[in-house]
């Protein structure tokens, strides 16, 4: 029995150091073996597993450049909302992050962003004989018809940079992926539901019609006269910033918020919900770990629709 055992452990420890899919390294390389030469395994395999064991969750990935492999990173966590900040020059929209000094040639958005969420999509639509008509599933192979939030921080000038993105959502665009409003309040959810934030003009998407595009409205002034008529068809999503709008976290106990704080915070979620819009509260506390943590769970517990996080382990760990 013990030498038995041993066998096992061994055949696990070296499974486990084999290779990076954890699927194949959970495998005694015994039974890797047998599915290897009795039949190949392809039973074993569909065409839509590239997100086959991932959830996902409430969770917006702040400042997607800095990740080692932007947008896949994310997704790997289960992140259902990205952010990808947009430089305009020469007519090319390059993505990196808050300054000049980071852009590079071959960091852009059609790069690491456009492109990667179409080859997924793509994975997750294939062509097949038991397909009678084309589907639209999204990232997530577990729940394929919940959308993935992009928002685009217009970071050079609004108009010029907008149309720019605009155009380059042409792709999907023309597989039929992108969220899109109809005659201004005809909603029809797609796999991405793409935000522009930053310098992104509201008067080039509030009044347009018929777009696949919206915008991110600031949920602190949602009563501001400019944004009274604001529904869900142009801002599913408005976010603001958490210590202006509901103030510094100066306590480290539960609750975690006081209650002007939880008066301010209940408010603006309402305001937004009334109207058929999801909330998102950013520069959020990031540290001590369980000051993060508490404000997480207010969040949470008060009805926010993402979290915005730069912690990817440690959000992914939360849930």
């Amino acid at each position: 029995m013990l030498s038995a055992f041993m066998l096992f452990l061994s055949a696990v420890v070296v499974a486990l150091l084999a290779g990076p899919d954890p699927a194949v390294a959970a495998i005694p390389s015994t039974l890797q073996s047998i599915l290897k030469n009795t039949h190949g395994s392809k039973e074993y395999g569909y065409p839509t597993d590239l997100t086959r064991d991932l959830l996902p969750i409430p969770v917006h990935s702040h400042n997607d450049y800095w990740r080692d492999k932007p947008f896949y990173t994310g997704l790997s966590h289960g992140c259902m909302s990205t952010e990808a900040d947009v430089w305009l020059y020469n007519g090319t929209l390059y993505k990196v992050g808050h300054d000049e000094s980071a852009l590079t040639e071959s960091r852009t958005l059609e790069s690491l962003y456009i492109n990667p969420i179409l080859d997924v999509l793509e994975r997750q639509n294939p062509d097949s004989a038991f397909i009678s008509s084309p589907t639209k599933n999204g990232v997530w192979d577990t729940v394929p018809d919940q959308t993935f939030y992009l928002f685009i921080d217009v970071k050079t000038s609004g108009p010029e940079t907008f149309e720019a993105v605009i155009d380059a959502l042409e792709p999907l665009r023309e597989k039929g992926y992108l969220t899109t409003v109809k005659d201004g309040n005809n909603v029809t959810n797609g796999p991405v539901t793409v935000i522009g934030t930053g310098e992104t003009p509201f008067d080039m998407v509030a009044p347009v019609k018929d777009r696949d595009y919206f915008f991110d409205a600031p949920l602190a002034d949602l009563d501001d006269p400019k944004y009274a008529g604001v529904t869900s068809a142009v801002s599913p999503i408005a976010s603001t910033d958490f210590q202006e709008a509901v103030g510094k976290i100066t306590v480290d106990t539960d609750p975690i918020l006081s209650d002007d704080q939880v008066k301010a915070l209940r408010a603006q979620i309402a305001t937004a919900n009334e109207r058929g819009i999801g909330a998102r509260y950013w520069n959020t506390p990031y540290f001590p770990v369980r000051t993060r943590n508490l404000v997480w769970r207010a969040l949470l517990r008060e009805g926010v629709i993402l979290l915005n996080v730069d912690d990817l382990d440690a959000v992914a760990s939360y849930f």
